[in-house]
């Protein structure tokens, strides 16, 4: 799908993200994989999302590296950034993804979800990775978790650490940013008026910043819907 998004210039990294950068990215347990689908000749976003990629790697070899990937038919916006824990040799997908450019606050989610994966989830709170643990071992089903954000929005960014740290947590979870710059159709489609937007097996919608208590609650909404319907059908 094309870029809704006019992106002429190459993505910003100045001089002061590049200094601060090693304070959140030089001390990782576990070594992370960027996995990037999309196609470099398709447009400026996709070919952003690789550079960003590489130069990552470049800058921290011993962390970060990057794997180049083309469309998958089974993704409908590109490009698409799988955070993995491990190296382009071995990684484990933790199910967590950025659809869209990181730009503007969502680089800041870019980083978060690259601690989140090196760190397996233990970013959340012992308490909230138990209850977590607690719903889905009565529930027994997994969970999608749709992040509807935009560049300019700082609490998208807030959400997303927090969604991030469910998927890591947990392998039945899956989180999905959504940087709707790029892709307005898909706010459009949950029709949201108001960023950042979460979605929850597509049952359960939230406006607005989502602590980590309040994410619990949702997700057990949106599990209870589902049996509820299944019971009924």
């Amino acid at each position: 799908m094309n870029d809704s998004r006019n992106v002429s210039d190459p993505v910003p990294f100045d001089e002061e993200t590049w200094q601060q950068l090693p304070d959140y990215l030089s001390n990782l347990p576990e070594p992370v994989c960027l996995h990037v689908w999309g196609d470099e000749t398709a447009g400026a976003t996709e070919r952003e999302a690789a550079r960003l990629a590489r130069m990552l790697a470049e800058r921290f070899p011993e962390k970060l590296s990057c794997r180049l990937l083309p469309r998958r038919i089974n993704y409908p916006y590109y490009p698409v950034i799988g955070i993995m824990v491990g190296t382009d040799e071995a990684s484990i997908d933790l199910g967590l993804r950025i659809i869209g450019l990181p730009i503007g606050f969502q680089m800041t989610s870019l980083i978060a979800a690259i601690q989140t994966a090196s760190f397996r989830g233990q970013t959340l709170e012992p308490l909230t990775r138990l209850k977590l643990r607690k719903l889905l071992d009565v529930y027994q089903d997994d969970v999608a978790i749709e992040v509807l954000t935009s560049a300019e929005d700082e609490a998208g960014a807030v959400v997303a650490k927090s969604a991030f740290g469910a998927a890591a947590a947990n392998e039945r979870i899956r989180t999905f940013l959504i940087v709707t710059d790029f892709f307005p159709e898909a706010a459009q489609r949950y029709s949201a008026q108001y960023l950042p937007h979460v979605v929850i097996n597509k049952r359960v919608h939230y406006d607005g910043a989502l602590e980590e208590e309040e994410m619990i609650r949702q997700i057990g909404i949106a599990l209870k819907s589902g049996q509820d319907t299944a019971a009924t059908t």
